[in-house]
């Protein structure tokens, strides 16, 4: 059975058929009714896919996210897939593991006709991509990334960098390191970097002058964090309390503590960031981050996107919070 099987029965041309399965005012109540009851006397069910062309929609979302197997992505990516589970979407995933692969998926991805939208974790386009995406019409919303051209739903990372040092001095400590990514970088992640500036802003209130040899830098990776803690706790004055970018560094370095007899939080205080699963396991210290609500709300808002055009306020910062935890202590004198 087809639509045209449909049109003849009723004596009506496809193109009234069709404009009554999209609902649309330009077909008369008893055209609409005459069409309606063929449909169900000849137990005619539409075509989803051909309907979907029709209305000049595909029903695919698309994703870009880098390196998607780490935790936070994936408590993000579990908050879009929940968004999606209450429509018809369906969800195609671009993984980024190379600098190039980010440049073609910005340049190939967002294609009308392919894809109704297109979500961007982590990963803030440069202005040349951006006003790639932005000429391609495809609806498009950026989490835990920014564009001032590009709508976006982001955390606070200053703020969320301030509290988790700020908790810190509240505790009496001065002497604070700081265990984070290397910035610049060439996937342009900045996340880390405004989570430093928040360090940095909360040391400037307490009077305390950073000092550049607690700032270490690498790759995000427990085996990097773990070196680099190891720098930090050989200096001849080394900090008393480490305040790891992410949760994943913050592993890094309570095992270098651990490794150097170094006992936590006695001898050294050590906060992390995002409070991902293993966190509260590992009784972490850490700044809480709503990775999930990140995901499923940013969904939501290119579905608003997608229906009504950019909202007025094109960027939006969900707030942080800081879980105290068994990892943090007042400093000890003999350190």
């Amino acid at each position: 059975m087809t639509i045209s099987d449909v049109a003849r029965e009723a004596g009506v041309g496809v193109g009234t058929v069709s404009r009554v399965l999209n609902g649309s005012p330009r077909v008369s109540k008893t055209t609409r009714q005459n069409v309606l009851r063929v449909m169900d006397q000849l137990d005619y069910v539409p075509n989803p896919f051909a309907r979907c062309l029709s209305m000049g929609r595909t029903l695919t979302l698309a994703v870009i996210v880098p390196f998607f197997t780490r935790r936070s992505f994936v408590e993000r990516l579990r908050g879009v897939e929940a968004a999606i589970a209450e429509t018809e979407y369906d969800l195609v995933l671009y993984n980024v593991e190379t600098v190039e692969k980010r440049d073609q998926y910005f340049c190939r991805v967002p294609r009308r006709g392919r894809i109704d939208g297109l979500l961007v974790i982590s990963l803030s386009p440069s202005d040349e991509h951006a006003d790639h995406i932005r000429r391609s019409g495809v609806p498009t919303v950026l989490i835990d990334a920014e564009h001032p051209d590009l709508p976006s739903m982001a955390v606070d990372d200053v703020a969320g960098g301030y509290r988790a040092v700020r908790h810190l001095i509240n505790l009496g400590h001065e002497r604070i390191g700081f265990v984070g990514d290397i910035y610049p970088n060439a996937f342009n992640f900045t996340s880390s970097h405004y989570r430093y500036l928040g360090c940095k802003k909360a040391l400037a209130e307490a009077g305390i002058v950073p000092r550049p040899a607690y700032y270490a830098t690498g790759a995000h990776a427990v085996d990097v964090a773990h070196e680099l803690t190891h720098r930090l706790l050989s200096l001849p004055q080394p900090p008393t309390a480490i305040f790891a970018a992410s949760d994943i560094q913050a592993i890094g370095v309570l095992q270098a503590a651990r490794g150097r007899g170094v006992t936590v939080p006695d001898d050294l205080s050590v906060v992390g960031y995002d409070d991902i699963e293993v966190a509260k396991y590992l009784n972490l210290t850490t700044v809480r981050q709503p990775l999930f609500e990140s995901g499923w709300r940013g969904t939501h808002l290119l579905f608003q996107v997608i229906d009504e055009g950019a909202p007025d306020s094109a960027a939006e910062d969900l707030p942080v919070d800081l879980v105290a935890r068994g990892t943090t202590a007042p400093p000890c004198s003999a350190l």
